[in-house]
């Protein structure tokens, strides 16, 4: 996609974190984008806040979508196309933590963490595969170093990046005879609002949301013959212990 200007991006848990700072970047690049949030309040205050980004017309709406639910993700989906167009870019993107020994961790924590983080990527992808096999689109997942390093107290955050690691690399070989181009980012720390982090200047060693923007615009830019399938990408000098 050497030119993005009127591009459509879909984007999952947009209104904050990675997901706005994506938003950001496609809107300054001229895309159009839809992001999503599990309430209408914050899915509009976070598009009127990236109404400023936007340039040569762009385009955002903010929609209500809870990441679990299949038929909400068809819903903004459906929305997203009938007021922007059929969809060339998609950021799964939405995501929680619940942190702790297995012991601690309960049931209900173990099933939002899957269903948000895992079932979720797959109800975004399975939403949008009609719209981006016409415009051989491109899927992309955030998931996590955390999706191939695995650590105490994280066993249902480690399984559902562990799982969207996977789900991505294996989605990838059944899209691209489509066309359509497959990848998933692997942050490490990231300065954002996470498992009760406040962003501040304290952070400024750690990856900042727009660094990951800009990663999303190099990905779409890059010449269709190569994909760049799975990226792992880390604070340059993180403070010592």
């Amino acid at each position: 996609m050497s030119n993005l200007k009127n591009k459509v991006a879909f984007i999952t848990g947009g209104s904050k974190g990675i997901g706005f700072g994506i938003a950001q970047k496609l809107l300054g690049n001229g895309m159009h984008v839809a992001i999503t949030s599990r309430s209408t309040k914050s899915a509009d205050a976070a598009a009127k806040k990236l109404e400023k980004f936007a340039i040569h017309g762009s385009k955002v709406l903010g929609l209500k979508a809870d990441v679990r639910s299949f038929h909400e993700q068809e819903d903004a989906v459906n929305k997203a196309i009938k007021e922007l167009g059929e969809i060339d870019v998609v950021i799964a993107n939405a995501g929680l933590g619940h942190f702790g020994n297995i012991e601690e961790l309960s049931v209900e924590q173990w099933n939002e963490v899957i269903e948000t983080n895992l079932s979720g990527a797959f109800f975004t992808l399975k939403s949008t595969i009609a719209s981006i096999k016409k415009t051989k689109g491109y899927y992309i997942s955030i998931s996590s170093l955390a999706g191939t390093n695995f650590f105490a107290g994280g066993t249902a955050y480690n399984a559902s990046k562990f799982g969207v690691t996977g789900f991505t690399q294996a989605a990838m070989l059944d899209l691209r005879q489509y066309g359509i181009k497959v990848s998933t980012i692997m942050p490490g720390s990231v300065s954002t609002h996470f498992n009760g982090n406040e962003p501040s200047d304290k952070g400024d060693w750690k990856i900042q949301i727009e660094d990951i923007g800009e990663l999303v615009v190099d990905l779409l830019r890059m010449h269709p013959r190569t994909l760049p399938s799975k990226i792992e990408v880390r604070p340059t000098t993180p403070p010592s212990k």
